[in-house]
């Protein structure tokens, strides 16, 4: 599948692009996968129940045990376009993330961006947010265009606002809510199939899920490339990849990461 040209300069100027109609062949599979996975979570699962009615499913690194999340990272597209839009030879999948809105959920997505929780460094990733569901305009993933290239890693922080790492001295998002006409946010409707690309360091947030009856179930595969590196951070990242033993600053390998497209460098 070949991405355009005018796609690839959106992701690196914008951050973020809209891919329309991709990866609907795998719709349905990964609706079948999620299913398996709600009835049967991870380690990693997040499972917000709201005050009143819906809930808030998320849960992350489950594609060894899922055989239709691993037959998406394996077969799909997805590793192809990833590498396009990175510009990179070599595309490692570094985990797999389903993010379930159930109607009448009342549970927004804080503004933030992902690099800071994650346990790599490096320019070459991207983010697939695969839509399973229509979503309206009105509940949409927001994205401020351009924030990947502000120089700044906003402190990881909790949907209740407490920090990830106890101490942490780094800057909070900006309320990008009180003051949105002084950003330009990007979001799109979407339909099944669609999937919006975006970098690590993009500043993106989702409002609640207001719907009385549609669910907002999406794929996200989290992508990085040639000059990924493992990162240490001041404690554990999310996600937490306890069984890795690679050191700070060295490429990216394992199989807890595995190498999707490309040829293996040395040692990897």
């Amino acid at each position: 599948m070949m991405i355009s040209n005018q796609k690839i300069q959106e992701f690196h100027t914008d951050g973020v692009t809209l891919l329309k109609g991709v990866l609907t062949d795998w719709v349905e599979i990964l609706r079948a996968g999620i299913e398996k996975n709600m009835a049967s979570p991870g380690p990693y699962v997040r499972d917000y129940d709201s005050q009143k009615e819906g809930r808030f499913f998320g849960d992350f690194c489950n594609w060894s045990r899922i055989g239709e999340y691993e037959k998406f990272v394996f077969q799909s597209p997805a590793a192809d376009i990833a590498g396009q839009l990175m510009k990179s030879r070599q595309v490692r999948l570094f985990h797999e993330h389903v993010l379930v809105k159930e109607p009448k959920t009342e549970i927004p997505t804080p503004w933030h961006h992902d690099q800071p929780y994650y346990c790599v460094d490096g320019r070459q990733n991207c983010s697939l947010w695969l839509a399973l569901d229509h979503v309206s305009r009105e509940t949409a993933v927001e994205f401020v265009s351009g924030s990947h290239r502000w120089g700044k890693w906003f402190k990881p922080e909790r949907f209740d606002r407490s920090s990830l790492y106890e101490n942490d001295p780094s800057e909070r998002v900006p309320d990008i809510d009180s003051a949105k006409d002084q950003y330009k946010i990007l979001g799109w409707e979407v339909q099944p199939g669609d999937a919006i690309a975006f970098h690590f360091l993009t500043v993106h947030g989702a409002p609640a899920n207001r719907s009385k009856s549609v669910r907002r179930r999406a794929f996200s595969s989290r992508w990085v490339g040639d000059d990924a590196t493992f990162a240490v951070r001041q404690g554990a990242t999310s996600p937490p990849f306890p069984g890795c033993h690679l050191k700070h600053g060295e490429a990216l390998r394992g199989p807890e990461f595995p190498l999707v497209r490309g040829e293996p460098c040395h040692g990897s």
